[in-house]
C-alpha cells in the first residue's frame, strides 16, 4: 500500500462544493470516480480542506493511499482524461504514510476577486464576486488590519460551522484595486466556515460607507454573527495555497497558486 499526494483546480461553479453528499455532484465524487477507475479499486480522498458550493481551488491538495503501481504521470493525465472540463490534477507526489492532506497543512491562503462596477459582468460571471456600489479600497484596507492576528473570530463564523474552536490567526489580510477589479488575499492557520466571505462582507460595507473602518474590531468584540454583514457571494472565492513543510517533499513551487481569471494584480 502506498500514499500518493495530488495538487487539484477545479471550477467550483457546478459543483455543490468539494465534499461528498447525499444530493448533488461534488469535486470529491469526481476525483474519486476517476482515481478508482484509474487504481482499479475503490479510492477515497481526504483533502486539506473543504470549499462550499460555487467555491473554486488553484490549489487543493489531496491524499490517497492504493495497491496499484502507476507512474506519477498515470494518475494526472490519465485522471484528466476522466475528470470534467472543470477539474484538473496538476500533479502528483509519493509521500510517507504519515503525510496528512489535511492534518499535516500549517497553513491555507484565500483569495477573493471582486468586480466593482455598476453593471454586472457576464464573461467569468460564475469566478468572480461583483458589487456595483463605488468602494473605498483605502478604507476597507484600514479595516482590515484590526482582523490580522490571533483572534476569537465567532461573528465571522457560520452558524452551521463544525470547528471545536472559533480562534484562529490571520496571517495576512491585503486589499488592493487595479482597474473595476479588487482582491482580498487572505491568509491563516485555518479558516473557519463561511469566514473568508463574511469578513468580505463586512468590508464591503465598510467600503462603500455604511459602516466606520472600526467596525471590524467592534464585530470581534461583540463575537456575534447576527450583527455582522451577510455572507458575500461564493463566486469570487478560491483556495489558492496550502503550506506544507518542506521535509514532506511536496512541489513547493505548485503549492501556491492565483487564480487564472481577472487582472494581474500582482
Amino acid at each position: 500500500m502506498s500514499r500518493i499526494a495530488l495538487g487539484v483546480e477545479y471550477d467550483g461553479s457546478a459543483f455543490r462544493g468539494w465534499q461528498s453528499q447525499p444530493v448533488g455532484p461534488t469535486v470529491q465524487d469526481a476525483l474519486e470516480a476517476a482515481l478508482s477507475a484509474i487504481a482499479a479499486h475503490p479510492v477515497r480522498v481526504q483533502a486539506s480542506g473543504r470549499t462550499d458550493t460555487g467555491v473554486h481551488a488553484t490549489v487543493q491538495v489531496v491524499h490517497f493511499d492504493t495497491e496499484a503501481v502507476r507512474p506519477d504521470s498515470a494518475w494526472v493525465r490519465g485522471c484528466n482524461a476522466l475528470l470534467p472540463p472543470s477539474v484538473a490534477v496538476r500533479w502528483a507526489q509519493p509521500v510517507s504514510d504519515a503525510f496528512n492532506a489535511r492534518f499535516s497543512a500549517h497553513s491555507r491562503s484565500y483569495r477573493y476577486l471582486l468586480f466593482n462596477s455598476p453593471v454586472r459582468p457576464a464573461i467569468g460571471a460564475t469566478l468572480a464576486g461583483w458589487f456595483h456600489r463605488p468602494l473605498d479600497v483605502d478604507l476597507m484596507a484600514e479595516a482590515a488590519q484590526a482582523l490580522c492576528g490571533e483572534h476569537d473570530f465567532s461573528a465571522f463564523r457560520s452558524s452551521e460551522c463544525q470547528a471545536k474552536s472559533p480562534v484562529r490567526t490571520l496571517h495576512r489580510l491585503d486589499v488592493r484595486r487595479r482597474g473595476d477589479w479588487i482582491a482580498f488575499d487572505l491568509g491563516a492557520n485555518a479558516f473557519l466556515h463561511h469566514m473568508v466571505r463574511n469578513i468580505v462582507g463586512a468590508l464591503v460595507d465598510i467600503g462603500c460607507g455604511r459602516r466606520p473602518p472600526a467596525w471590524t474590531g467592534e464585530l470581534l468584540a461583540q463575537r456575534d454573527r447576527r450583527l455582522a454583514a451577510p455572507t458575500f457571494s461564493p463566486c469570487g472565492l478560491y483556495l489558492v495555497g496550502v503550506g506544507y513543510d518542506a521535509h514532506w517533499g511536496l512541489p513547493q513551487a505548485a503549492l501556491h497558486r492565483l487564480p487564472p481569471v481577472g487582472p494581474m494584480l500582482d
